[in-house]
């Protein structure tokens, strides 16, 4: 089987494609190491893979999953990131060598969907503004020492420090939030955070979720996050949780937000799903 193994060598603290890439050959397959940035995705498309293999973090997966998709060939995953909540959230290996070989022999897949922002940058978990961007921001200096655990310390501080965040939030063209929230989530898998998830989101009904933590008493936090631990977040009294095909979410100028592990910018005013975009390697 011919594979484009697509490699963010900055995941994890750093990593060497090249072990991977014999792993996946010892299975019998015949691979070619390509990076992560677009032009690297589009030389591995060029060359016509039976399967795209992605290896990185979270931030990593969206791309390959587009180019699998649109290429109509399966995708497969071994994290190596720090989180890896999408792998998590997927039930695969997250031993290397087991992820590796299920890469390389695994026949059985699923559809899953696509989360598109404005610009054009898919994700497969969530898009969040609020405590969530600022938590990944504190979390990224700790990541080397505290691997997942960094992302609850940056919550932590990011809960202790921070204020509501104004915004208005659109679902389908029915305004569905307007006001103050701790945090405004866009789900696709709904796994996000080293741990966190919302487990009203289903990654195969072709509707993004949106769950908002309206604004409030800084004690009521600790609550809050109790139940993105459990995943029962969207039961939460006045917590808002909608669905739609679009969503469009208004902030300030310049505010950034978190996607998939990364911080960016613009995007979230118009946030798109694609139904059944991409098919995944399974156990």
């Amino acid at each position: 089987m011919r594979m484009a193994l697509v490699a963010n060598p900055a995941s994890g603290g750093g990593l060497d494609p090249q072990p991977l890439a014999a792993l996946l050959e010892r299975h019998g397959a015949t691979v070619r190491v390509h990076g992560c940035e677009p032009a690297d995705l589009e030389r591995a498309g060029s060359e016509g893979p039976e399967r795209v293999v992605v290896a990185g973090g979270d931030g990593t997966i969206g791309g390959a999953a587009e180019l699998a998709g649109r290429l109509g060939v399966p995708l497969a995953v071994i994290p190596t990131g720090t989180a890896n909540d999408f792998a998590r959230a997927a039930g695969l290996p997250d031993d290397t060598a087991a992820a590796a070989e299920l890469a390389a022999t695994g026949r059985r897949t699923r559809a899953f969907e696509l989360g598109g922002l404005a610009d054009g940058r898919p994700f497969v978990n969530v898009a969040s503004a609020g405590l969530a961007s600022v938590a990944a921001r504190r979390a990224q200096p700790l990541k080397p020492r505290l691997g997942p655990l960094a992302y609850a310390v940056g919550a932590l501080r990011a809960a202790a420090t921070e204020h509501p965040l104004e915004c208005t939030i659109r679902a389908d063209g029915d305004e569905v939030f307007a006001g103050g929230c701790w945090q405004a989530i866009v789900s696709v898998s709904g796994y996000f955070g080293g741990g966190s998830r919302i487990d009203a989101t289903d990654p195969d009904d072709g509707r993004l979720d949106v769950t908002v933590l309206p604004g409030g008493r800084r004690l009521g936090l600790a609550r809050r996050a109790w139940g993105l631990r459990r995943g029962t977040i969207a039961e939460q009294r006045h917590v808002l949780h909608a669905r739609g095909e679009i969503v469009e979410v208004d902030l300030p100028p310049g505010t950034e937000f978190n996607v998939d592990g990364e911080i960016r910018d613009r995007g979230l005013e118009r946030v798109t799903v694609r139904h059944r975009a991409f098919e995944l390697v399974l156990p």
